[in-house]
Formats: C-alpha cells, structure tokens, sequence
C-alpha cells in the first residue's frame, strides 16, 4: 500500500511538474491568462497531493506571483509571495538559494509597485544569500546584483548601480554570450541609467541593442518588447524627434494592450505618455 501510494504521488507529481513548465513557457511568451489557468490548477493539485505547506506548494506560489507582478496583480503577488517564503524558510533553512529567489521576487514587487527603497533590504539579502551558496560569479548572483541595481536606480543612487549592472552583463556574456535574455534585461535597464544621467546618446545605443535582442529572442510582439519601445520613445521625446517617438508609443502601447488589457499600469502609462507627446507634437 506505501509502495502504491509513492508511486501514485510520483505520477501526480510528474503532472505538476508538466503543468508548471507548460505555464513558464506560456508566462514567457506573454500569453498570462493561459499561464494563470494551468498555475492555479498546478497549485490545486499540488496542495490536494502532498499537503499545503510542502515545498512543491511553495515553488507554485512563487510562480504564480510573479506572474501576477506582471499583470499588475501586486497585492496578491505579495501574499502567494510571503506565504511561499514562509514555507521554503520552514522546510529548506533561512540561507537556502530558493530563499534567495523569492527575496529577488519581492524586492522586483516593490520595484514594480515605485517603492524602491522598500525593495533595497530584500534585493540585498538575496545578493547575501545567493553568494554564500554559490560564490560571486554564478549566473543566478548576477540576476541578484542586476535586480539590486534597478532598484538603486529607483533611488537615483547612479554611482552604485552601474558598477553592478556591468558586473551582471559580465558574467551573462560569460556564461551566456552576447545574445541571452538577461542580456537584453539588463542593456535595457543600463540605457535607463545612462537616459536619467543625461547621456543620452550612449542611452539610445544601449536601447536599440535590446530592442532588437528581444525581438530576436522572444517575438515581436512581446510585452518586453513593449516595454523597451516606450522607454525608447520616452527618450526620443526628450530630443524633440516627435514622429520617431509616436511611431515607438503606438506599437508599445497596441503590444501592452493586446497583452494585458486597456487597464494594465504599463498601459496606462504608455497611454498617457503617448497623449501628451500627441498634444506637444500638434
């Protein structure tokens, strides 16, 4: 009967296990409300088979929530987040690397919720925790220290952050070579450093460069893509060149829509970033 009831758990966990990876892979190529379906019904069995507090439970929230951190979802990413924290502390140990993760995801919460300085204890204790366990210059450090310097950047705190966003770029091309998301992410966020520090020519560069890796990586019509289209646009409007930004706002925002609805923050964002630059245009 033990034997039977093993066996049986296994196959249900190799169920999840499909489930799960069936929703990364949809989360990644932005189709969220599929992704959302097959977490929760992942999460249902999960919990019904092994108990809810068991560490397959707590890999299923964390997915989960960061998949709501995208839609913009915060508050619910924040209680999936906490209670996966609770659980992985509980059954791993406080310094175990899937600790690490779910620091780096709530400190990317607050970065996504404006509240950086919030995001900076968490962010830090997972660079902590992640080093420990893996040494400095392991691929899952640098996706540490590069979250670590977007929310310094939030904090305008320049001096710190680009020594580090260099860093992550380092041990991505190292480990990766020069086309990997994490590359893209992080080209992307240096060409905002470099955009709020005035060089804005270096800033430019840096965008096209990630634009046309996430194309390349993940589709034209990518939410991602969306995102380095506005922030692009964002820029071209600070240099007075009206018709090349309104052409990148209104495939960002056509992109956001598609991909998270009309009421989306990012959306709304783009929305009223494109409106104004309408109204200064005419």
């Amino acid at each position: 009967m033990r034997n039977s009831q093993s066996g049986w758990q296994k196959n249900q966990k190799a169920v999840i296990r499909s489930l799960l990876d069936f929703a990364d892979d949809c989360r990644q190529r932005g189709q969220y409300g599929q992704a959302e379906s097959l977490y929760q019904r992942a999460l249902a069995l999960a919990e019904a088979v092994f108990g809810p507090d068991h560490v397959e439970v707590s890999t299923l929230l964390n997915n989960l929530a960061v998949l709501y951190k995208y839609t913009g979802n915060f508050d619910e990413a924040e209680r999936l987040y906490r209670r996966a924290l609770a659980i992985t502390e509980a059954k791993l140990g406080a310094d175990h690397p899937n600790v690490a993760t779910i620091y780096h995801n709530l400190g990317g919460l607050e970065h996504a919720r404006g509240r950086h300085a919030q995001g900076e204890p968490y962010a830090r204790r997972s660079v902590e925790i992640r080093e420990k366990a893996l040494g400095s210059d392991h691929v899952d450090v640098a996706a540490d220290v590069a979250a670590l310097a977007a929310i310094l950047d939030g904090q305008k705190k320049f001096d710190e952050s680009e020594p580090l966003y260099h860093r992550a770029l380092a041990i991505f091309e190292r480990a990766y070579g020069p086309e990997h998301y994490e590359i893209a992410v992080n080209l992307n966020n240096l060409a905002a450093l470099k955009n709020a520090k005035g060089e804005t020519e270096e800033a430019e560069q840096l965008y096209r460069r990630a634009l046309a890796l996430k194309e390349k990586l993940l589709g034209a019509e990518h939410p991602d893509v969306a995102m380095t289209l506005n922030n692009l646009a964002v820029l071209l409007k600070r240099q007075e060149r009206y018709e090349e930004a309104g052409a990148m706002y209104e495939r960002a925002l056509a992109i956001f829509e598609q991909a998270l609805g009309k009421e989306h923050p990012k959306v709304i964002t783009c929305r009223e970033n494109y409106a104004r630059l309408r109204s200064r245009a005419r």
